[in-house]
């Protein structure tokens, strides 16, 4: 049997709604076949001093390698990589590579507010990994801070700052504007000379823990199946506002995405 095939090259985060745990999950549901390289566990906490566990850069490559040798990538993510010599390498390999749709979700402060990005390492995410990219999805937050802007306030602020990202290297610029006040969840697509908006009902929840990564994961499992860029991000739109108008709460602050939700109701 054969089935599409997709790679997520991201951190770990331990209480499974973002991260490696959310990519997977997404690709189950959208029936793609899902392998994973751990860049760093993530495992923030009020008992341990440490909550950040970055890998060798060697186990990082060795997951990589694994993955392209033995199943073969139709499509493939890259989350949180959070240092420079991890982006750097991470880029040459991808760069190196035969695998067409690549999705690169700029990862940088997390839903609990813990930086997944070191500062000194956005310049070459920037020189290194935009380039390479089929299409780039930077929340208002992550696209304000590559461009060294203000945080745009409106979706024609989104667009001026897409089209600024596009000169970065990208094909597609997908800017999230979930946190945009006082307008629907509108998202901006855009690839160099048209501008497309996808709008939801804005979802009065703060159980939202894993959405970017859901929405990034849903995209790179559609260009597995060989969708274009604009149907892949209408397809994972509808996801990601699915899982978190049923998102999950356990209680204990930020809950997740419910990755089963498309499924469920």
């Amino acid at each position: 049997m054969s089935i599409p095939r997709t790679l997520t090259i991201a951190g770990s985060a331990a209480q499974g709604s973002a991260g490696i745990q959310a990519d997977l999950k997404t690709f189950q549901e959208l029936d793609v076949y899902g392998m994973s390289a751990i860049t760093a566990i993530v495992a923030n906490n009020s008992t341990t001093e440490q909550g950040i566990f970055t890998q060798q850069i060697e186990a990082i490559e060795a997951q990589i390698h694994a993955s392209f040798e033995h199943v073969g990538p139709d499509a493939l993510k890259t989350g949180m990589l959070f240092t420079e010599p991890i982006i750097k390498r991470t880029s040459e390999i991808i760069a190196s590579s035969s695998v067409k749709g690549i999705v690169v979700d700029p990862v940088m402060i997390g839903k609990m507010g813990s930086q997944l990005l070191q500062d000194e390492a956005i310049e070459t995410l920037i020189t290194h990994l935009l380039p390479l990219a089929t299409i780039i999805t930077p929340n208002l937050q992550e696209a304000a801070r590559i461009l060294d802007e203000p945080l745009p306030q409106s979706p024609e602020a989104m667009e001026a700052a897409a089209c600024k990202l596009h000169q970065l290297g990208p094909d597609y610029v997908l800017i999230k504007g979930g946190s945009l006040k006082n307008h629907a969840a509108v998202d901006i697509l855009y690839d160099g000379s048209t501008v497309k908006r996808f709008e939801s009902e804005r979802v009065n929840t703060i159980h939202t823990s894993g959405a970017g990564c859901t929405y990034s994961a849903a995209i790179t499992a559609e260009l597995a199946k060989g969708k274009t860029v604009e149907e892949a991000v209408g397809i994972a739109k509808a996801f990601v506002t699915s899982a978190i108008q049923h998102a999950l709460s356990f209680n204990r602050g930020i809950g997740s995405t419910n990755h089963a939700a498309h499924r469920k109701y």
